[in-house]
């Protein structure tokens, strides 16, 4: 028996292609030229997904590809981390809105050709229901020759609020018209990995940037959740982003968390959450005090929307957590509250506990980081050996004595395991029927 050995040791009959392999692989590589993608089966779909050029042009792939393989080999190409859990589980979703954000954070303003953005806008406009802005950049300056080397403090103070009142960041007038589907909008005004460039400036919004966004989001009808985080929004800046949005019939969740939100700012919130329908309001880590707390109290009295309601890290005072206190007991929406590290005592303390006996919407309550005492820790005690609704409390470093804070977990834990119960009753009711 004769036998014909291969130059190659790792040849085998089996590393032949299939004649249907080989015209899929030339469909692959000819997909620009004849794109006759949507003719072919399912399974030959996924295969010619496996062997596309990641190289090709989005106007090509953006509405020829669908979401699957390909879009994934793109991800994991550009991205070293790949949560699709983030982009509505779609691989296709994450690559054009990571794609976008990319653009927008390197975007010199003044400086970027805007085409950059714009050309890229008509393929990933459909696909684009969420922006996460972690950086935004500030235009170029240019070197001033000529200046004396001594300069007066008059003059160099005239420069930097004439600096302020020119400086922007991205307009994002460019895209928000454009993106149709989006609902979420998060940004973070600041420049990361800034080095031995440091100014305060790369660190704020300006009042510019404040009134631009203001108009563009009025006219984005589709947004759900604004989020503008440590970008040193104060009470004016406040009041100009909140101008045009105090009639948005489709916002549901206003984050201005870690920024400089004063009494004044409050009260301009405290506007939008009479006309709006939020459900979600997070102040956490402002400079809001008693009279901002007693507008929120107000407001929170006649609300039927807001669902949650952070104001952590504020000085609210036993002032302000005692009005809030009250308007808990006329609403009958608010299902958590977080008033953790706000100066409040005993006097809020007791307070609440009036609406622990009656309120059965409340399911959380945070109250860390307050000095409660053994006063406020007695009256929530004995309000919660009545509640039957209240699943998370939350009394750390509150100077509550062992017993009242033993009495209140126990009380807890038993509305837990009574709402888990229930759960679980719902869901084998659920099954059964369904069978």
């Amino acid at each position: 028996m004769r036998s014909i050995i291969a130059e190659d040791p790792h040849w085998s009959l089996d590393l032949i292609p299939s004649l249907s392999i080989l015209c899929l692989q030339c469909i692959a590589n000819t997909v620009e030229e004849h794109q006759i993608f949507e003719k072919l089966t399912p399974n030959h779909k996924d295969l010619i997904q496996e062997r596309l050029s990641l190289s090709l042009p989005l106007h090509v792939t953006a509405d020829l590809v669908p979401d699957g393989v390909y879009w994934k080999r793109c991800c994991e190409q550009r991205w070293k981390i790949c949560d699709i859990s983030q982009h509505g589980n779609s691989w296709k979703q994450m690559f054009f809105e990571r794609h976008l954000e990319n653009l927008i954070e390197l975007f010199i303003p003044d400086g970027t050709d805007p085409k950059t953005i714009l050309n890229v806008l008509p393929f990933c406009k459909k696909y684009v229901r969420r922006l996460n802005i972690s950086q935004l950049l500030l235009p170029l300056k240019n070197p001033q020759k000529g200046k004396e080397d001594e300069q007066s403090e008059s003059d160099l103070v005239t420069n930097d609020e004439e600096d302020e009142a020119s400086a922007h960041h991205f307009d994002f007038g460019l895209v928000l018209g454009m993106l149709t589907n989006l609902e979420e909008l998060d940004l973070v005004y600041r420049i990361k990995q800034c080095g031995m460039n440091f100014e305060w400036s790369m660190f704020q919004i300006t009042d510019r940037d404040c009134s631009n966004l203001s108009i563009v989001i009025k006219s984005c009808k589709t947004l759900k959740l604004l989020r503008i985080r440590q970008s040193q929004i104060d009470d004016k800046k406040c009041r100009l982003l909140l101008r045009y949005l105090l009639d948005h019939h489709t916002l549901r969740e206003l984050d201005f968390s870690h920024n400089m939100i004063r009494d004044a700012g409050a009260r301009v919130i405290v506007e939008l959450l009479t006309k709006s329908r939020l459900e979600t309001l997070n102040l956490c880590d402002n400079e809001i005090r008693s009279q901002g707390a007693k507008a929120i109290a107000h407001a929170l009295s006649n609300n039927v929307t807001l669902l949650s309601l952070n104001l952590r890290l504020n000085q609210v005072g036993d002032e302000g957590g005692h009005a809030i206190a009250e308007a808990l007991q006329n609403n009958k929406t608010l299902s958590h509250l977080h008033l953790g590290g706000n100066d409040v005592a005993s006097i809020t303390a007791v307070e609440l506990s009036k609406v622990l006996l009656k309120n059965k919407t409340l399911k959380s309550i945070n109250l860390s980081c307050n000095n409660l005492g053994e006063v406020g820790g007695k009256a929530l005690a004995e309000a919660m050996s009545y509640n039957s609704t209240l699943t998370e409390c939350d009394i750390r470093q509150t100077d509550i004595d062992e017993e009242s804070a033993a009495s209140i977990n126990k009380a807890v834990w038993a509305n837990q395991s009574a709402e888990w119960d229930e759960q679980a009753k719902q869901r084998r009711t659920t099954n059964t029927i369904s069978h």
